[in-house]
């Protein structure tokens, strides 16, 4: 396992998440209460044995360098760690801003810790999944093969947004296409025969990238030699077809959290009686930062389907479907429905300015179909909620709508009796 190292890719601007990463990015944005997007990719490593991982980051870092330095600290017995670059400019001329996913890799290839008969594994900071990597590593040995791309079943109606690939019975790549547009095409690359029975596709489904790739060493550095920013893009059709080149095929829940949509959506689906993706998984757990915080304080409530983190206080309101983060303060009466809280970075001060709102939601408020980012204060008898709202609208630098879901930006203030 000392042979094989990790690359998180942490440095997309997130454009498609704003404005949950207005002041974070992408992997930072909170997830299920009390996680980051980041521990998922970073937990699938430590779960698999793999302790060499380095994430590669440019936008937005600050959130992201304080939670992964609080968190993740390995002994100096059992060996690896965990380490961040951020784009740079040296005086080599080397550096910069990472214009793509290989070329983000391509900066920094001289700081990983893998000899030239050594394994890359090359994995995403915005997604949700559990995968045992050393299935997928032994997976690319035994095959034989130089580059190992990660592939999921996906219905042909969804999959002009990801990378697609079409494969030989012995899982050789023959084909690959980034967001394929055009409806033959995409039939032609469509699984059919004993593959889509395998895989118990009840539509017609292709097999897309799920933008995990395993590399021997010296293969990655000498594609990195040519031109090339991204590996979807660039280095995986210049690869095919002159090395060998095979898809790992996964079959579990995977979820690609790219949109606010999406991100909205996976959340509230862990509130389910049987969520599809399990966090309560004691033998391959999600880690994250342990923090000294007081039980969650529920003072006669109604709720269903809900997830509270610690330190929340939440007194006589109604929740349905909800997702409510650590620190979170929800007052008497208020009613809450399809929201995400993402709560606060402290609890409130004594001596705090009069003049705002407290912290949390204050009394008597009624929220639909909404994302409240941190530290928010919002006053008493205030009514949020996208509904007859066009699915795209900046209404102030605080309020925003994106893919029809309300978006409170953070820190944001949202005044007693406001009606949105």
């Amino acid at each position: 396992m000392d042979d094989v190292v990790c690359v998180i890719m942490g440095g997309g601007r997130g454009t498609r998440l704003f404005p949950l990463t207005k002041d974070r990015c992408k992997p930072a944005v909170p997830l299920a209460g009390k996680y980051r997007l980041v521990d998922i990719p970073i937990s699938n490593c430590i779960n698999s044995g793999f302790k060499n991982i380095y994430i590669l980051t440019q936008f937005n870092t600050r959130s992201l360098h304080t939670h992964i330095n609080n968190t993740y600290k390995f002994d100096s017995f059992g060996g690896g760690g965990i380490e961040i670059f951020s784009a740079e400019q040296t005086s080599d001329g080397i550096g910069n801003w990472y214009e793509g996913t290989a070329d983000a890799v391509r900066k920094n290839l001289r700081y990983f810790r893998a000899s030239p008969k050594g394994f890359v594994v090359i994995l995403s900071g915005d997604q949700l999944y559990r995968m045992d990597i050393t299935q997928l590593l032994q997976h690319h040995i035994n095959t034989s093969a130089e580059v190992t791309i990660a592939a999921k079943a996906i219905a042909n109606e969804n999959i002009s947004a990801f990378g697609v690939m079409r494969v030989q019975n012995d899982l050789s790549i023959a084909e690959f296409v980034e967001k394929p547009k055009d409806p033959n095409l995409i039939d032609s690359l469509s699984l059919k025969g004993e593959l889509q029975k395998y895989l118990r596709c009840s539509k017609p489904c292709s097999l897309a990238s799920m933008g995990i790739y395993v590399f021997k060493m010296s293969i990655l550095q000498k594609a990195l030699e040519a031109d090339g920013s991204d590996f979807g893009k660039e280095i995986i059709p210049m690869l095919l077809g002159k090395v060998a080149m095979k898809a790992y095929i996964f079959d579990d829940y995977w979820e690609d959290i790219g949109t606010v949509r999406s991100f909205f959506e996976t959340n509230l689906m862990l509130t389910n009686l049987v969520p599809e993706f399990n966090f309560f998984d004691a033998n391959r757990p999600i880690y994250t930062q342990q923090k000294t915080l007081p039980a969650a304080k529920i003072n006669g409530c109604n709720m269903h389907r809900v997830l509270v983190a610690d330190g929340a206080i939440i007194s006589d309101a109604i929740l349905k479907r909800c997702v409510i983060s650590e620190r979170s303060v929800i007052g008497n009466n208020s009613e809450l429905e399809n929201v995400l809280m993402f709560g606060a970075d402290h609890f409130e001060d004594i001596g705090r300015d009069t003049a705002l709102p407290h912290l949390g939601i204050g009394r008597n408020c009624k929220i639909k179909n909404s994302i409240i980012d941190c530290n928010v204060h919002i006053g008493n008898y205030c009514t949020l909620s996208p509904e007859n709202k066009p699915l795209n609208y900046d209404y102030s630098d605080d309020i925003y709508i994106r893919d029809g879901v309300l978006c409170i930006g953070k820190n944001a203030v949202i005044k007693d009796g406001t009606i949105f």
